[in-house]
């Protein structure tokens, strides 16, 4: 029998905490374990967990790093979890009820799949925000509807410990995007099972979410996670052809921001960076 063990990574978050952990509570179908990673947190977050420990229907552990990132808390989480299915949480996310039961159950239905996700619900400000078609999770092959942007939901994913044996952990020197760029790297041969029901909430227009802090700067991760795939030398022909026009795309976008706003020479070199690209794939052909 499958055990499960929950990852929440965190930072400077105690006030939305305990709503994540909460929901995790709250499952009808329980975790084996959660594991709250703070990633070096400078409010209440210890006193936070420590209230919920004494009320936890489960075991509930505590580790703190100093300030690594994401990345490094997730990794941190998947070290110590002792789970066969690992459950990944977002610190200002939360489950709605069912989600782990439904999701482990479909998981069980197809045991070859080493990753599963669900939709999500979105609020802003307390309202539901509807999402563009191009936000909707897919299922089965995901790799190229994620070149453009991330379409799995962290907060939503359920992964078998053999996924990160085979395709690695998530990339510590990447200080946003690093779940983009671990989904690409798998889904260059990894299916995703998608469940295709809204059991994930995610609120969105805070100052503290790294999409926001990270905003000027977050393609400069993608194109450094797209140019390690095409270095890797492990894509098939289409996915090397949609890469390059993918990180051309977002090369162009970086460089001419660039120019904008008087760094000249650095929006040289990633013009550059497509063109080398770019004439790679030529060469292929």
């Amino acid at each position: 029998m499958d055990t499960i063990s929950v990852i929440i990574p965190t930072f400077n978050r105690a006030k939305l905490l305990a709503r994540a952990v909460e929901s995790v509570f709250a499952q009808e179908s329980p975790c084996d374990e959660i594991l709250v990673i703070d990633d070096g947190s400078q409010d209440d977050t210890k006193d936070v967990v420590q209230h919920l420990q004494r009320k936890a229907p489960v075991p509930l552990f505590y580790s703190y790093q100093r300030n690594r990132g994401a990345a490094a808390a997730r990794n941190l989480g998947i070290q110590h979890a002792k789970g066969n299915l690992l459950a990944f949480l977002d610190s200002d996310d939360w489950w709605l009820a069912g989600k782990l039961g439904l999701q482990v159950a479909a998981m069980e239905r197809h045991p070859d799949y080493l990753i599963s996700h669900t939709q999500e619900l979105w609020h802003r400000k307390g309202l539901r925000v509807n999402q563009k078609k191009k936000h909707h999770p897919p299922h089965g092959n995901i790799f190229f509807p994620s070149l453009r942007m991330c379409v799995v939901g962290m907060s939503t994913v359920i992964i078998r410990r053999k996924f990160f044996a085979k395709y690695g952990n998530f990339d510590e020197t990447l200080l946003c995007c690093e779940d983009y760029d671990l989904w690409l790297r798998a889904g260059r041969q990894e299916p995703f099972l998608l469940i295709p029901h809204p059991l994930t909430g995610k609120e969105g227009g805070r100052d503290d979410q790294l999409s926001r802090i990270h905003r000027q700067g977050m393609d400069i991760y993608r194109i450094r996670s797209l140019s390690a795939l095409l270095d890797s030398e492990t894509l098939s022909f289409p996915q090397k052809r949609a890469v390059i026009h993918e990180l051309e795309y977002k090369c162009s976008i970086y460089a001419k921001g660039c120019i904008k706003h008087g760094r000249p020479h650095e929006g040289i070199e990633y013009f550059q960076l497509a063109s080398r690209y770019l004439a790679s794939l030529q060469e292929y052909i």
